[in-house]
């Protein structure tokens, strides 16, 4: 017969469930004692008064008491409001029920479709980078269907590309055709402050309301901070899910600028000092934890794409710059050649890929080279052609890429509709200049 005491102590044990309680609140965040938590532990928080509850972070440890950063807006709590620590940390649940699904940044579906079903399990949202020495070399094409990009600015499967334009130049246009065009057999595509209508209208307009084998996941401009922040990185775990499976992975992300801002809100709220432009150090070491986690590994490889909203069109903007360096390519998109109707308005002379003669052909690779000639001679003696100070048969090498700009025009322009096969593309090329 069981001893009574221990019957007692196995009841107490499974009914006492420790917390804290909350013993400050400001605007952004709450400070709670009477727990035993690290940084990064995730917490709910529950109201004695009306049941309401919320998830957050902790962020900051301070003697007996941590700093709380919320995922949802803190109304409605109060002083003496419990806080309850979440054992299983802070995951994504994974699976093939994911594709043609919206999500948040949670993994809670958001598109009206009911519960995701054939989840596999619960990843991990923050993980360690792949090790350097188990790294993929890339040494195999991607195709984007993009003809410039094809062309001129080859990438390679498992490669981090930016793509940098100041607002309403045509990233999402461009991220459309990406995705619709490119060869990933998984995409996932991570909206990250975008407006609200921005959401649906990216689905129908730039997806024509395909979502076959893509998932998008949302964290809109009116959440918090922490969703935002959390939304980008949760793209990526479940982008890394897919990848070790064993599949080539698309991932596009929208934006990097948005993403740093929403770090920059957590930052000075915890008491980080501004830097550079305002933004806090932890942004800047950020940044390379997020992008550095795509590329290939034994099994699969991520395709990365992070378009970063260049403010004011300044391509030294502190997070254009810091992206730039951590990035294996760029693309920059510039309101010039979206005003004169030129699509996609990609500027090929600012912009590049690290990869490129590592996954094209010797021949290709000087087509591209004697291309990019002919565009630096067209830059160059713009001016001088247009005021007429330039006659037919100066410079014999310009007449030649003269006689040849409309060809060109033609080729490296396209319609959102008229997607390229990589072939195709790559004959055009070859031939365009002889």
């Amino acid at each position: 017969m069981m001893n009574i005491d221990n019957i007692l102590n196995n009841i107490d044990n499974n009914l006492f469930i420790p917390f804290g309680e909350i013993v400050k609140i400001n605007a952004t965040t709450i400070e709670a004692n009477g727990l035993e938590v690290a940084v990064g532990d995730i917490v709910k928080i529950e109201s004695i008064t009306n049941h309401q509850t919320a998830l957050g972070m902790v962020f900051v440890l301070n003697n007996d008491r941590f700093i709380i950063i919320p995922f949802s807006f803190i109304d409605g709590f109060r002083l003496g409001d419990k806080v309850f620590l979440q054992k299983d940390g802070l995951t994504i649940p994974c699976g093939y029920g994911l594709l043609g699904r919206v999500v948040n940044a949670l993994g809670e579906p958001i598109d009206s479709k009911g519960k995701i079903k054939d989840l596999e399990e619960n990843s991990p949202i923050n993980k360690k980078t792949i090790s350097p020495l188990h790294r993929g070399i890339i040494d195999q094409k991607f195709s984007t269907g993009v003809k410039s990009i094809d062309s001129m600015l080859t990438c390679g499967k498992g490669q981090k590309v930016g793509i940098f334009a100041g607002s309403g130049v045509g990233k999402s246009t461009l991220m459309g055709m990406i995705v619709k065009g490119c060869e990933a057999q998984i995409k996932v595509v991570a909206l990250i402050g975008e407006r609200g209508r921005e959401i649906p209208e990216f689905i129908h307009y730039n997806l024509n309301n395909d979502l076959e084998n893509t998932i998008i996941v949302t964290a809109t401009s009116d959440e918090s901070a922490l969703m935002r922040k959390y939304g980008a990185f949760a793209a990526m775990a479940i982008a890394e899910f897919f990848r070790d499976k064993g599949h080539d992975v698309l991932l596009m992300m929208d934006s990097v600028t948005r993403f740093a801002m929403a770090q920059r809100e957590i930052g000075l709220s915890s008491g980080e000092p501004p830097a550079t432009r305002g933004y806090p150090p932890s942004v800047f070491a950020l940044l390379p934890q997020l992008m550095e986690r795509a590329g290939s590994n034994q099994k699969g490889t991520i395709t990365a794409f992070f378009t970063v909203l260049v403010d004011g069109d300044d391509m030294t903007d502190p997070i254009a710059d810091q992206s730039r360096s951590i990035l294996d390519g760029h693309i920059v998109l510039t309101r010039e050649l979206t005003e004169q109707g030129y699509y996609p308005p990609i500027d090929l002379l600012q912009s590049a890929s690290r990869v490129i003669d590592k996954v094209i052909t010797k021949e290709q690779y000087e087509s591209c080279l004697r291309l990019k000639r002919v565009l630096s001679l067209l830059k160059e003696n713009e001016v001088l052609i247009r005021v007429g100070a330039y006659k037919a048969g100066m410079d014999r090498e310009l007449d030649q890429a003269l006689s040849k700009k409309e060809q060109i025009r033609n080729f490296l322009t396209q319609t959102t509709e008229q997607l390229q096969d990589f072939e195709t593309t790559k004959e055009q090329l070859m031939t365009l200049l002889n």
